[in-house]
């Protein structure tokens, strides 16, 4: 076992990369498990264009973990304004070159970890070609992850199409983790997809560290309309066969403004309630987890503090439970 905590961290979109931002300071191995059914913007076109996987998402975590984000990490992120090169990151196109001339999207990953100097790792959850499908409240189906968010009313559950194999790294970090990490990230888009893939699953089923499920702070739009804490929390743990066993949930006030914006886009805080939370049976962690301002999210160091403090006291678990045997 590493003699640092070990985080491996599922999701995907702006949570996951945020969420690394705050966590990389510390000292604590990181793997971070992303999905790729990503089918939206220079991703989506260089799937379609290319064959690769959706490469977006990796690119966020591997500037997110950067040993310096100021000029490579700027240099990744920069995004053509005009021709045929128009959308597209920079990034993005030096990881479908890579896979090119590697012939492996796992290797142009691993290069580019070389590149930026990461600390920790970031692996897909899958080297499949997959397409995310969505069942909402109302019966419709739907597919693609753009077609998701940018739809009406909330889903009920989503599935993978065909159904994925699990990239073995993945399936490693999770084994070898002291704390699992589940968001955050759109539920049903970032989240749920890790549990589309039943290896992951069952993974996660036998993992002896400790599974938490971090929730998002506001309601997202196509996705999660009227849905608290306990809403969001039956999702995850019927996609996870009940292998969740803490949630960390946002407690306190939200500057009024930026409320108010997010109310106009249809978007509420989400609601925790603690007894009912701990009904489902899992520990609740409850904290003032938003950043200050007015975009309404979490703030990277405030949730790292908290990860931090949990995934220590679970490697310590661990570690009094290998030396007992």
């Amino acid at each position: 076992m590493s003699p640092r905590p070990h985080i491996a961290a599922l999701g995907g979109g702006t949570g996951l990369s945020s969420l690394l931002r705050g966590l990389k300071r510390r000292p604590l191995d990181i793997t971070a498990i992303v999905t790729v059914a990503d089918d939206g913007g220079s991703s989506g076109r260089l799937r379609r264009e290319l064959g690769v996987l959706p490469p977006g998402d990796i690119r966020n975590c591997l500037v997110a973990l950067a040993e310096d984000e100021s000029l490579m990490g700027r240099l990744f992120q920069h995004r053509f304004a005009a021709g045929e090169l128009s959308g597209h990151s920079f990034g993005n196109l030096f990881l479908a070159a890579l896979t090119e001339v590697t012939g492996n999207f796992d290797l142009a990953i691993q290069w580019s970890s070389h590149v930026l100097k990461i600390s920790g790792d970031v692996v897909p959850s899958t080297l499949a070609q997959i397409s995310l499908w969505a069942e909402r409240a109302d019966g419709s189906s739907v597919c693609g992850e753009s077609a998701i968010t940018s739809g009406a009313g909330p889903c009920r559950r989503v599935w993978l199409e065909p159904e994925p194999v699990a990239h073995p790294p993945a399936l490693e970090a999770i084994a070898g983790a002291d704390l699992v990490l589940l968001g955050p990230g759109s539920l049903f888009t970032s989240v749920l997809p890790h549990l589309a893939v039943p290896e992951l699953v069952d993974a996660i089923g036998a993992a002896s560290g400790v599974r938490a499920y971090v929730c998002n702070v506001m309601t997202q739009p196509g996705e999660t309309d009227g849905f608290d804490a306990v809403a969001h929390l039956e999702r995850v743990m019927e996609a996870a066969r009940g292998a969740v066993d803490v949630i960390v949930v946002h407690e306190g006030p939200l500057d009024p403004v930026a409320a108010a914006t997010y109310a106009a886009q249809g978007q509420e805080p989400v609601v925790a309630d603690g007894d009912r939370l701990r009904a489902l049976g899992v520990k609740v962690i409850a904290g003032d987890l938003a950043e200050e301002g007015r975009m309404v999210r979490h703030s990277p160091e405030a949730l790292a503090e908290v990860l931090t403090t949990l995934v220590a006291e679970s490697a310590a678990r661990r570690t009094r439970s290998l030396a007992a045997d």
